[in-house]
């Protein structure tokens, strides 16, 4: 129905995470209605990104400088090391402004399912890390699933052996929520995961 490059745009725009068929085409209708410079200006932009866009050599966030910021950074705590799957995850916790350690990032979780065992993982180079650095604490911030939780258990029985201190992100009710519209394991979490009152 559509020409055979407006149809070819509009795989290509399918192939995105959380992009659907009908969001793809209204995306490259857009784009096709949209002034040229706008179109072009999209265009350099994803390829420049994909041209200076590397992942850090120490914690392997998205970077456009070897190291990255976060590790070349004088005022963070190398003591303390929080691991995540994915880039994005790194950002999450950075945007909540209340973690000031390192991060090594996996670039995803265990998932025998999937074909992704510890090989896959950054795994090696996290225990290279703590051979070298002095890091004294590693908060596991996988993901609450269950590949997460498989991750964060491999990890912790992995590092047990090193004598460092292994924490786990507590999960549980959102600010502002209302408990009777939380599911059993948010609510699960939430008792787990409670702390004294000071």
């Amino acid at each position: 129905m559509y020409p055979r490059a407006v149809a070819k745009l509009i795989e290509e725009l399918k192939r995105l995470p959380g992009i659907g068929p009908r969001t793809a085409q209204r995306l490259a209708l857009y784009l096709l209605g949209a002034p040229q410079e706008q179109a072009e200006r999209l265009a350099r932009a994803i390829q420049e990104a994909r041209a200076v866009t590397v992942y850090c050599s120490v914690c392997g966030n998205l970077t456009d400088v070897d190291p990255c910021g976060i590790c070349t950074d004088p005022a963070r705590d190398r003591s303390l090391l929080c691991v995540v799957e994915e880039p994005r995850d790194l950002l999450a916790i950075e945007r909540s402004g209340g973690f000031r350690g390192v991060y090594h990032v996996l670039h995803g979780a265990l998932s025998p399912l999937d074909g992704i065992g510890p090989e896959k993982l950054r795994l090696q180079e996290l225990l290279a890390r703590l051979e070298k650095e002095k890091v004294t604490e590693v908060i596991l911030a996988t993901g609450p699933d269950t590949e997460g939780e498989a991750t964060a258990l491999y990890i912790e029985r992995l590092l047990s052996p090193l004598g460092v201190k292994v924490s786990r992100l507590a999960y549980g009710l959102p600010v502002g929520a209302e408990i009777e519209f939380a599911d059993e394991e948010t609510i699960l979490r939430a008792i787990q995961g409670r702390r004294q009152i000071k």
